[in-house]
């Protein structure tokens, strides 16, 4: 899937967990180069709460995707205005794709600067993109994202370090209690 449609449903995914986010956006957003808003067939669904992580079903252009997603339990510096944050795995079904993590930093990246995302000793790099006032992270090499959500699943937190376009650098620290049973649920409404 292209960059602009993976982004447009993360935008969805964080506007549809944080009304107040959505409302934040639409009104800094001029009319013209607002993304377009999920229809109701669209609307994610939440498919349960497990602890600090949360699943989800939604439609995209690219049929059924499922998702589990989590809020940092601790950010730093603390006095950064950002957007939500989160990190997302999703379930892909029609792209045949399964545990594709995404950071939403709630900020637009540094270019150029690598962001990783830590659990135990196991440290993974992403690649950052940035459109228009917000910016995503992918893991870099596709053949880590296994391994990473095997020592999530296993693990008890994630740290996600990165670097602001203003050069400040941020601390985010997710629990990973709850992550098995929300991609179990995530992979289960997805058939994945």
């Amino acid at each position: 899937m292209a960059f602009a449609a993976r982004f447009v449903l993360a935008l969805s995914i964080v506007a549809a967990a944080s009304p107040a986010f959505a409302a934040r956006k639409a009104a800094h957003t001029p009319a013209h180069a607002a993304a377009p808003t999920p229809s109701p067939a669209e609307t994610p669904t939440l498919l349960g709460v497990s602890k600090a992580w949360t699943a989800y079903q939604a439609n995209s252009p690219d049929g059924k995707v499922c998702y589990a997603l989590s809020k940092p339990t601790s950010v730093l510096p603390l006095k950064t205005a950002r957007d939500p944050i989160y990190v997302i795995i999703s379930v892909w079904p029609g792209r045949n794709v399964k545990d594709e993590l995404q950071i939403v930093p709630g900020y637009l990246y540094k270019e150029g600067e690598p962001v990783f995302a830590q659990v135990g000793n196991r440290k993974i790099e992403f690649f950052s993109r940035n459109d228009a006032t917000a910016g995503s992270a992918w893991v870099k090499d596709v053949s880590d994202e296994d391994a990473l959500v095997r020592a999530m699943r296993s693990g008890s937190s994630l740290t996600i370090t990165g670097t602001a376009k203003k050069g400040t650098k941020t601390t985010d620290s997710y629990s990973l209690a709850g992550i098995g049973t929300a991609l179990t649920r995530a992979h289960d409404a997805c058939g994945k």
